[in-house]
């Protein structure tokens, strides 16, 4: 049946929308849908804030943040065209804010406007990464070692340094690059780091520094009880060479002095024939420790030929002769030089 009249008001000479006139329709019409209360969780340490379930960190003002939650909770209708939306803070009282949304667009050719009063109320709480910063939380520990001997003092200052200065950096792009703890134990620190992501960027770092090598183990400390499957936290081991540069090593039968240490390797020095070397640091447990730096000895040249220098044996001050090579030709007789005693043969050390 169709209806040449509306229903409601009677009119027979509007434009009909179904049964009733167009401006039957309209008296009831909402351009848009929001709620008269809206609430607004922002964290009361970071002012990151919560919306539609997800955790923002960017900093806004928190007039800003008002906008944006009316924005975002108003459903326009689809019979709406050609919208126009005007917010407006009235005032704010406390944590709450009045505010005002103004609604103009046209619906069947008609223009018509709408308003609204609002409240927004700011909630203070604390997110999810400020309450783990809070209870001092960690997922990774990483284990700062030396192999087979002691951390000198200036090395853990060193670490210090390294894990301060990385963590400044992680910190930018990742709010749980801190450290709650240091443990420091007989065998090394163990640095507690937040998130996992900067710990292994921590541990890359020292071994940068220090070179070494780093293994990971994973710990099982609980059981989530909603999934059931394990919590785990990550154990890094950086683990230091235990020669130092300057120090004599073997490796492959060859005696070299160790010139530079870096993340990925040794550079050294074979004392027999001077020829430069460069040995993978994963292979670091086929590296051997043969002297430290404190065991080279200075003594005097006391007599010299085209190929043989005679230095005094510091042990018995007897004369003994060694091959003059050619990294050694500036010397003269007279000159302090350096050796090194490896199972009885002395070694000249440039």
């Amino acid at each position: 049946m169709i209806y040449m009249f509306c229903i409601e008001c009677g009119s027979d000479n509007k434009q009909m929308i179904g049964e009733i006139c167009i401006d039957c329709f309209l008296k009831d019409f909402k351009m848009i849908e929001i709620p008269e209360n809206i609430n607004v969780e922002i964290c009361s340490h970071c002012n990151s804030r919560l919306e539609e379930g997800k955790w923002h960190e960017s900093f806004i003002p928190e007039e800003e943040i008002i906008y944006r939650a009316l924005e975002r909770n108003i459903q326009i209708n689809d019979l709406v065209e050609n919208e126009e939306i005007n917010l407006e803070i009235e005032q704010m009282k406390g944590t709450i804010a009045d505010c005002y949304v103004e609604v103009v667009g046209e619906v069947y050719g008609v223009s018509i406007n709408e308003t609204h009063d609002i409240s927004v109320r700011i909630l203070k709480t604390v997110c999810p990464t400020c309450s783990k910063l809070q209870a001092g939380y960690y997922e990774a520990v990483i284990q700062f070692r030396a192999d087979s001997r002691e951390i000198k003092k200036e090395e853990y200052e060193k670490a210090d340094e390294v894990v301060a200065r990385t963590l400044d950096k992680q910190s930018k792009v990742d709010k749980l690059a801190y450290c709650p703890q240091i443990a420091k134990l007989k065998e090394g620190y163990d640095y507690y780091i937040g998130s996992l992501k900067t710990g292994r960027k921590v541990a890359e770092a020292l071994k940068e520094e220090f070179g070494g090598v780093i293994k990971e183990s994973p710990r099982l400390i609980s059981e989530d009880k909603s999934t059931g499957k394990g919590l785990y936290r990550i154990w890094i081991s950086i683990r230091i060479p235990e020669f130092e540069i300057s120090d004599i090593v073997k490796y492959d039968n060859k005696i070299i002095q160790v010139t530079d240490i870096d993340k990925n390797r040794v550079v050294g020095t074979d004392i027999k024939t001077d020829k430069k070397h460069n040995i993978p640091l994963k292979n670091m447990a086929d590296i051997k420790l043969v002297k430290k730096s404190s065991d080279i000895e200075t003594t005097t040249i006391i007599s010299m030929s085209p190929k043989i220098i005679q230095i005094l044996d510091p042990s018995d001050y007897s004369a003994v002769d060694l091959e003059r090579k050619n990294c050694f030709s500036d010397y003269n007789i007279g000159d302090e030089i350096k050796i090194i005693k490896i199972e009885n043969y002395i070694y000249l050390i440039k």
